[in-house]
């Protein structure tokens, strides 16, 4: 090593102190070449330096150098600002002081000059060797436990102290002082150690401990979505350094696994990791385990599915509740139903149908909705069940029947289940074979002119179609014509009868004017005056009479519009029906028919022609047996 000039150099080393020789005179000598100090004190680098003639126009003092051949002065270095101070006398002796030392500043530093004389640039070589060193207790365990052993020790021979005395501090207080850098100790969980050296107390290593206040960190911060990347960190304050992470978690009320490492990483998490997770720290003096998070992972609604509230049949009329069910997390705070893919009021977990009716009958469906995200339920069918509706009869063909031809009746009616009998009445009759859909008659008689009604059955009630009125053409005629006779008497009778009252009347009062008139006919109800014609009708006798059926009697009056020159004929059909079990649902329609013959429409003319204010009318009278 040499001193950088134009000629030759020669190196001599004399005890510490390292001369160098150069060509011309020129040399510079360390005093010392080589420190260690430790890491917070303060240390002085010193040099001088002799030069044949000229003038030293600048000095750099001592450089630090970074790489081959660039050096940079102390002074111009920010990492020594305010750490480093310059001392030169007459004598060209110069001090570099650095004080708080720190690791940073080991390094070879090396005194520079520039003198006036040509080419007198000059480093002096090979410049002082710092060493800087921390105390540190290295920490060796024990196989018993919480007995450890302690080794207070340092990088290098401290220059100001190759034999140092050591200093041992348990807490903060001071408990062995000695040469030899060891010391055991039997140890709790909360004690801590450190140690120094005699002249540096200040100086002491870092004190050694087991791991304290772990704690397990999770990025980011905030709520954790299903799919996103998360990431666990374990961290622990402790001396020696952590060894090991453990991390020991539970997921979904699982059994504890682990899995090392001070971080762990969920690219895309999952559902599955949602759980409680915690993580263990240790080194060479003990362990310690963080408190326990949970690892809430948010999504959107899964498995949404839709139940009825009835297991079995849906009967109309009866109480129904759908319900909406969804695994989500936060829960779900919006239900949206749906029928038949429109959209229904209400927003609620549960639909109710306080009283179902067979509209309510569809297929219904349920959407969950949270913050992140929504989904639908499957289809559920919702049948409503109901006895039958809207029973009609029809007949085929629709207009005239001709006398042996064929007629089919059909019963028609609205049912859930399907009706799965029919009953077929001729004048409030069943039918021996009348239990289909269709009815017919292949020969149609006069014997089967009258009233036909059906009755659908399902396994929820039935229901009886109105009765239909079916008559062969002329026949109706003769039985008119023969009703209007019936009628005449009754009339006739009903009038000689009225004026024989008359008469008798008037001959009692002649007699006796304190007679009480309302004794005129025996047993005479009190007599009804129609409010169209003025006509009286009482009870005949054959009517009061009958002991052995009870008669609902009907009082009719008929109002006859009449001409000057002319009487108004009346029709009217008498039907007496045998007893029989009459469903109160019965109704009755009259299906007319016009007559096909020549002689039927000429007779229907004359009559027109005679008066054309004929009245039809039909009289039922139920008749029960008194009992």
């Amino acid at each position: 090593m040499a001193l950088r000039t134009a000629g030759s150099v020669l190196v001599v080393f004399l005890w510490s102190v390292a001369v160098v020789l150069g060509q011309y005179g020129w040399s510079v000598t360390y005093t010392p070449q080589s420190i260690c100090a430790l890491k917070g004190s303060t240390v002085q680098l010193s040099c001088s330096y002799r030069y044949p003639s000229g003038t030293v126009t600048t000095t750099f003092g001592f450089t630090k150098m970074y790489a081959v051949e660039n050096y940079v002065s102390l002074s111009d270095d920010p990492d020594y600002k305010g750490r480093v101070t310059y001392r030169s006398d007459k004598k060209n002796v110069h001090t570099l002081t650095i004080t708080d030392l720190r690791e940073s500043d080991s390094a070879t530093y090396k005194f520079r000059f520039i003198t006036d004389q040509t080419g007198g640039r000059y480093t002096g070589d090979p410049g002082v060797t710092l060493s800087v060193t921390a105390l540190q207790v290295k920490v060796t365990p024990s196989s018993w436990q919480n007995w450890v052993t302690l080794t207070c020790s340092n990088t290098c021979p401290l220059t100001d102290n190759p034999k140092p005395t050591y200093i041992w501090y348990k807490n903060g207080h001071k408990v062995k002082e000695d040469s030899s850098s060891s010391y055991s100790d039997y140890f709790s969980d909360a004690d801590s150690y450190s140690c120094t050296v005699k002249g540096h107390e200040g100086l002491s290593s870092p004190a050694v401990y087991k791991p304290k206040s772990t704690s397990v960190s999770v990025s980011p911060s905030g709520e954790i979505v299903e799919g996103s990347s998360v990431t666990l960190t374990c961290s622990s304050d402790a001396n020696p350094p952590v060894q090991s992470y453990t991390w020991w978690y539970k997921k979904n009320g699982g059994g504890y696994q682990s899995m090392t490492g001070p971080q762990h990483v969920f690219n895309q998490i999952q559902l599955s990791d949602t759980g409680e997770y915690y993580c263990r720290a240790q080194n060479e003096m003990g362990t310690d385990r963080s408190t326990t998070i949970n690892m809430d992972v948010k999504y959107g609604p899964k498995i949404t599915s839709m139940s009825v509230s009835h297991s079995g049949e849906i009967v109309e009329g009866s109480s129904v509740t759908l319900t909406c069910s969804s695994d989500a997390n936060p829960p779900v705070d919006k239900y949206t139903w749906y029928k038949n893919g429109a959209s229904l009021t209400g927003s609620e977990k549960t639909y109710n149908f306080t009283t179902i009716s067979s509209e309510d009958s569809g297929e219904y469906y349920c959407e969950a909705d949270n913050k992140y995200g929504r989904l639908n339920s499957s289809y559920v069918s919702v049948d409503v069940q109901y006895g039958p509706k809207n029973t009609s009869v029809s007949v085929s063909p629709s207009g005239e029947i001709v006398e042996g031809s064929s007629v089919t009746l059909t019963c028609s009616s609205d049912a859930n289940p399907p009706v799965d009998k029919y009953t077929w009445y001729f004048q409030n009759k069943t039918f021996q074979n009348g239990f289909g859909k269709i009815y017919n008659i292949s020969n149609f008689k006069s014997k089967d002119n009258g009233h036909y009604h059906c009755e659908a059955w399902n396994g929820r009630g039935s229901r009886n179609s109105t009765a239909l009125m079916i008559t062969l053409p002329g026949k109706q005629t003769s039985v008119m014509t023969a009703s209007v006779g019936i009628i005449v008497v009754v009339l006739v009778l009903i009038l000689c009868l009225s004026g024989f009252m008359w008469f008798r009347k008037k001959a009692s009062k002649s007699t006796s004017d304190t007679r009480d008139t309302s004794e005129n006919v025996e047993g005479d109800s009190s007599p009804v005056y129609d409010n169209i014609s003025g006509f009286v009708m009482t009870p005949t006798a054959a009517q009061t009479a009958d002991t052995d059926y009870q008669d609902d009697v009907h009082y009719t009056s008929v109002h006859f519009s009449r001409s000057k020159n002319q009487e108004v004929p009346l029709y009217s059909t008498d039907q007496l029906p045998q007893p029989q079990k009459q469903d109160k649902d019965v109704q009755y329609d009259a299906v007319k028919f016009n007559s096909p013959s020549a002689a039927t429409r000429r007779a229907a003319a004359q009559v027109a022609e005679e008066d054309s204010s004929v009245i039809y009318s039909t009289v039922n009278k139920p008749r029960t047996k008194k009992t």
